[in-house]
């Protein structure tokens, strides 16, 4: 095939090649069904195979921590955004958010239209470039679940230790560094994410909770939106997307084949040491735009002395065959991001033509 691209897209962004390359052989004829994978019913045996594998992989992987059902929904963690809080927050409770970056943001804004909310932790003071100091959280008595965002692609940082909030629900965004990681699942009481950064394409949005969390839910909302529904129906109350769902649990093998959690961990934090070191020590002509305690290895943003010259960089760097570098224009400057998928030597090639950049006009 032809060379591919260095894709630092933010989302939808790189699969694994090797996913790509065995979804193509199954593509038309799914193990000789003479059927594409998207052409069965979600009811029948074939399918309910994959769906359920899928959701097996994704616990094994973190343990297999007990208690806990996946669900496989539709409508990305922004709908997801509203679903929480129509869930999860009662009549006189409030829903604690922690106020990192612009999805964080987002998933306030709607749970204030659905009850009431407040900030217990912000660094919009720091411009959510470095993140705020989560050990002595004070959380109002009445507070229904506490909202943190694990990693803000916008802004670039991330999270490495999580609040221990007791006996009050943690629901946490990893839309962006699922799986990017071990984790102790024990720690959260629901976690969720769109697929289309680390586990696949766009179309569905995964959520891992503890089952007494999603086994009732209030009658006043419609069936569609209860986490009840789903969790009755195994995800099947309605068609999944089932082709998404196929190529999540393709990924979820993937991860296996390269150490697990352990192993993505190890090539992650290669890829982000190679580019921010570059950065680093690129005497000023890079700049990173997140404070560095609170960087993150899935998204470097980083920023050049002005905006002509980024924008030189940007236009630079697709003539090159890099795709995605330019930074979320809420906040401008340059990104990459480099989630599980994003191969090492793409990183390196990243480096190099940073440095070449610097050279021609440092």
């Amino acid at each position: 095939m032809t060379k591919r691209a260095y894709n630092f897209n933010a989302g939808p962004a790189a699969l694994p090649l090797e996913v790509l390359e065995r979804a193509q052989k199954e593509f038309v004829d799914y193990q000789n069904t003479g059927m594409s994978i998207m052409e069965m019913s979600h009811r029948g045996a074939v399918y309910e195979k994959v769906h359920s594998e899928a959701q097996d992989r994704l616990l094994s992987l973190l343990g297999n921590p007990e208690g806990y059902k996946v669900l496989f929904l539709q409508g990305g963690a922004s709908t997801q955004f509203a679903m929480i809080p129509m869930n999860l927050l009662a009549e006189g409770q409030t829903a604690s958010f922690v106020a990192t970056g612009s999805w964080a943001s987002k998933a306030l804004s709607e749970a204030k239209l659905v009850g009431d909310t407040t900030v217990v932790a912000s660094s919009e003071a720091d411009k959510y470039m470095k993140l705020p100091d989560l050990s002595q959280l004070d959380l109002p008595a009445n507070t229904a679940y506490v909202h943190v965002t694990s990693n803000e692609t916008i802004e670039g940082v991330q999270f490495t230790e999580f609040p221990d909030t007791g006996d009050i629900p943690l629901v946490v965004d990893m839309s962006s560094d699922i799986l990017s990681r071990p984790l102790d699942m024990s720690k959260f009481d629901m976690i969720y994410a769109g697929a289309q950064k680390n586990l696949g394409p766009s179309g569905v949005t995964v959520i891992i909770a503890k089952e007494e969390l999603i086994t009732e839910s209030p009658k006043h909302i419609p069936s569609i939106f209860r986490y009840s529904t789903h969790t009755k129906n195994n995800s099947l109350y309605n068609t999944p997307p089932a082709f998404s769902i196929y190529m999540v649990n393709e990924v979820l093998k993937w991860i296996q084949e390269k150490g697990g959690l352990e192993g993505i961990q190890r090539e992650n934090e290669a890829k982000a040491t190679l580019i921010y070191d570059a950065i680093d020590n690129s005497n000023g002509f890079y700049k990173g735009a997140a404070e560095l305690e609170s960087r993150s290895i899935m998204n470097v943003t980083f920023r050049l002395a002005s905006e002509e010259l980024e924008k030189a960089f940007v236009k630079a760097s697709e003539e090159a065959g890099f795709i995605g570098l330019k930074g979320h224009r809420s906040v401008g400057g340059l990104r990459a991001s480099i989630y599980n998928a994003v191969p090492y030597e793409s990183c390196n090639a990243l480096v190099e033509f940073m440095k070449e950049f610097q050279s021609k006009n440092g």
